[in-house]
């Protein structure tokens, strides 16, 4: 590997199409169902290597004020993680772009480490056996062993038991994420979970999702931040296929059957409300 070469990796934003707790386990997380999908966009990652074993981070782009490229940074630890895991001696610099927004429920930070895993492995040109890279990325977020394919999954347990799915009638759907700038606490959205088990997730078409699907994280979130509830009408206002909150929000998302439909709604929605994060993109297929 040329020292001066630059790779690039896409940290793809992840959404929940549906979201359902089914009870809060004995060691403290909540064993949950859950299809993810995945944008064709998200924040991205570059990196060079170094021969001296240091790993370096700058943080830059329109959703990157307030971020530290620090060791607490989850690029930073996954970066570590995998340099401890295979006893590499390299380094890197690295440099991410972040423009997906924090604390949002489309797994920004867990796309992030993800992302630095697949980056790194490409970087240092090694290879981790899965058993040992899919029990570091649980280490790193719940999250982060399903952003590492970043494909249409069916995600179980606290976020170890990984399904793939082939949906041909979420492949490439025109998809809006909407975000009203306002972060929210992961785990103050659980801590406000009814502990209320209503069913299992069965619903894995668009039509089964809108009628039998739901995230039962959005009553809790939408105490915290009540703006939730008018992102969800104003997506709900553009007739979408399906509109939900993702993960444990703020961001909502909105799947359309064509990109005019998507197009004309994110005009709307940045001509009606022009503090808000919009973004519109694709579901993700391989």
């Amino acid at each position: 590997m040329n020292i001066y070469e630059q790779l690039t990796e896409i940290a793809y934003a992840k959404v929940n199409l549906a979201l359902h707790v089914r009870e809060r386990r004995a060691d403290g997380y909540h064993a949950l169902e859950s299809l993810f999908v995945f944008a064709e966009d998200g924040d991205i990652l570059r990196a060079r290597q170094r021969d001296d074993g240091v790993i370096t981070l700058a943080v830059e782009g329109p959703c990157g004020a307030g971020l530290s490229g620090d060791d607490d940074n989850l690029v930073m630890r996954a970066a570590r993680s995998l340099q401890a895991a295979t006893g590499i001696t390299a380094g890197a610099d690295i440099r991410l772009d972040k423009r997906l927004p924090v604390a949002s429920g489309i797994g920004g930070g867990s796309a992030d480490a993800a992302a630095t895993l697949r980056l790194l492995m490409r970087l240092w040109n090694i290879v981790v056996e899965d058993a040992v890279l899919q029990q570091l990325s649980l280490s790193l977020g719940s999250d982060v062993p399903a952003c590492l394919a970043s494909i249409t999954q069916l995600v179980r347990g606290r976020g170890e038991l990984l399904e793939a799915q082939a949906l041909d009638d979420l492949s490439s759907r025109p998809m809006l994420l909407v975000n009203p700038r306002v972060g929210v606490s992961t785990a103050s959205v659980f801590a406000g979970w009814d502990r209320i088990d209503r069913g299992a997730l069965d619903a894995l078409d668009i039509d089964g999702l809108a009628c039998a699907g739901r995230n039962d994280l959005e009553a809790p979130a939408l105490l915290l931040a009540p703006v939730i509830g008018d992102v969800l009408q104003a997506l709900q206002a553009q007739t979408p296929r399906l509109a939900r909150m993702s993960g444990s929000g703020a961001t909502c998302f909105a799947l359309f059957d064509h990109e005019q439909g998507r197009g004309q709604a994110a005009d709307a929605l940045r001509r009606d409300h022009p503090d808000w994060w919009v973004m519109e993109t694709r579901i993700r297929t391989l």
